[in-house]
């Protein structure tokens, strides 16, 4: 079968992908860690093969990164620039397999490396980053099968599958709507290869061990996202369209409107652009978040570049374009990455709240250990710290052993099942609590009592800006008895 696709456009698309290197590595450091790295950073010591609110593919990268780039926000940040730039060679090449020209193929990677979505995950490492890139994969290799027929595909989609289930569970809802898709609108010759069982036998081999450290655990992440549904699910079904608009970037709402008409109308292809709709049911139907559907959104923006080129021929419509994508980067930069002053991001945080949770992290750690100092010396070998989530937590593992303080303790997700305190350690505890609880912590000891607050050095309102920390005498009744109820899954 002789190949009828454009050569890949190497060297423009060579360009984009390292400029999105260099600017993603020249900011990685301007604030600091996010809370789900120091999250990370501390799950990638306690290596497993599942927690109980992932799969262990992120923490794992995490200290690879670390390793190998060093102990530093920027070294821990090495590897989301990294998928990042695997993201942009991806779009690309879905544009290639399309039959997209090199035009096409590089308005694909202009267009991914300007959209919000992109650059809010390549700046900073989330199982999203991963899961964007595996997405995108899965989109090409899907793309490869249904063009050629040749059943050998199915054996990357499985391995990718796996390895994104490693990650994170979210890439089932996308199997799930291009096999309805597939099944619905055909062509369905596709499922009559040999090489589907093969394909599906790679993807249960790659994920079993994770598969099964949930299953013998009781499905945890089950209940994080029940959770998570129950919490935000309303708030997550309201703003579904409009951040479907908005957080890729306006700009390229043209760009996949174009790409699911230029998919629908290709027999071979179509299934791939009605997966969109049923994708976004799917998310619909559990009060998911409105960004779990934009991976694939990505797929209809690179299928819809070949239209976009051919539109912007004349050089009007080319300055158009051109003025449509700079003010998308410039957006897209100002909400995601960290261009503006600390001091600035309260106004960028109705937005994206994702900023403002990498400031203040030292701060905590500094207030933890005023608190701290109040126990007086010889008390401090049965004194306990116990933090109300995985952020504050991390914080103090990073920032405080140079600060003199000891062990943390946390119930919230799996810093619950690393260490519980022994009952030896009767006191005194203090708290480190969450702004929006109320302090509905302390019911849990005796004798409480604030002794500071957390503020960062910006005064920006961020998750953690006016948290109190609480100095108590002790817990109510033994930590072996009281620790299961202190676990907290969301």
């Amino acid at each position: 079968m002789t190949d009828s696709r454009p050569a890949f456009a190497l060297r423009p698309v060579s360009v984009v992908t390292a400029i999105v290197v260099i600017v993603l590595t020249a900011l990685s450091a301007r604030y600091g860690y996010h809370r789900d790295e120091l999250y990370f950073l501390t799950a990638g010591d306690h290596l497993a093969w599942g927690y109980v609110d992932q799969p262990p593919l992120t923490p794992l990268l995490s200290r690879l990164s670390t390793a190998v780039f060093g102990d530093t926000v920027m070294g821990l940040r090495v590897i989301a620039t990294l998928a990042a730039a695997g993201i942009v060679v991806t779009m690309a090449l879905i544009s290639r397999e399309l039959g997209g020209s090199a035009r096409a193929q590089t308005l694909a990677a202009v267009a991914v490396a300007v959209s919000g979505q992109f650059l809010a995950v390549g700046h900073m490492v989330s199982t999203a980053t991963f899961d964007l890139l595996a997405w995108l994969a899965i989109g090409l290799f899907a793309l490869k099968l249904l063009r050629t027929g040749d059943g050998r595909w199915w054996i990357a989609l499985g391995l990718t599958l796996g390895l994104a289930v490693q990650n994170k569970y979210l890439v089932l809802l996308l199997v799930a709507a291009l096999l309805v898709a597939q099944l619905v609108v055909g062509p369905r010759t596709v499922f009559r290869s040999r090489w589907l069982l093969a394909g599906v036998a790679v993807a249960l081999v790659v994920a079993g061990p994770n598969l099964y450290w949930q299953a013998i655990n009781d499905w945890p992440q089950l209940t994080v996202a029940s959770g998570i549904s129950e919490d935000d699910g309303v708030e997550n079904r309201l703003m579904f369209i409009p951040l479907q608009l908005a957080q890729l970037s306006p700009v390229l709402v043209p760009f996949w409107i174009a790409g699911f008409v230029h998919l629908a109308r290709r027999p071979e292809f179509r299934a791939v652009a009605y997966a969109y709709p049923l994708l976004a049911v799917l998310v619909l139907a559990i009060g998911g978040k409105p960004y779990y559907a934009l991976p694939l959104l990505l797929v209809l923006v690179a299928a819809g570049c070949e239209p976009v080129v051919r539109w912007a021929e004349q050089p009007v419509r080319r300055g158009v374009l051109a003025a449509g994508l700079a003010l998308a980067a410039i957006t897209s930069a100002v909400i995601t990455l960290p261009v503006l002053p600390a001091s600035a991001l309260d106004a960028i945080t109705p937005i994206n709240k994702e900023q403002a949770e990498q400031v203040g992290w030292p701060e905590l750690a500094d207030a933890v250990a005023a608190g701290w100092a109040q126990i007086p010396a010889d008390q401090r070998d049965r004194a306990v710290i116990f933090t109300q989530n995985y952020g504050e937590a991390g914080a103090i593992e990073r920032f405080g052993p140079s600060r003199g303080l000891p062990t943390l303790y946390s119930g919230h997700m799996s810093y619950w099942d690393w260490a519980a305190p022994p009952d030896s350690a009767t006191g005194p505890v203090l708290l480190v609590q969450y702004p929006e609880a109320e302090r509905a912590l302390e019911r849990h000891f005796t004798d409480c009592r604030v002794v500071g607050t957390v503020s960062n050095a910006a005064g920006i309102a961020n998750g953690e800006e006016g948290a109190p920390i609480a100095l108590c005498a002790g817990p109510i009744k033994p930590w072996s008895a009281l620790w299961p109820e202190l676990r907290r899954f969301y």
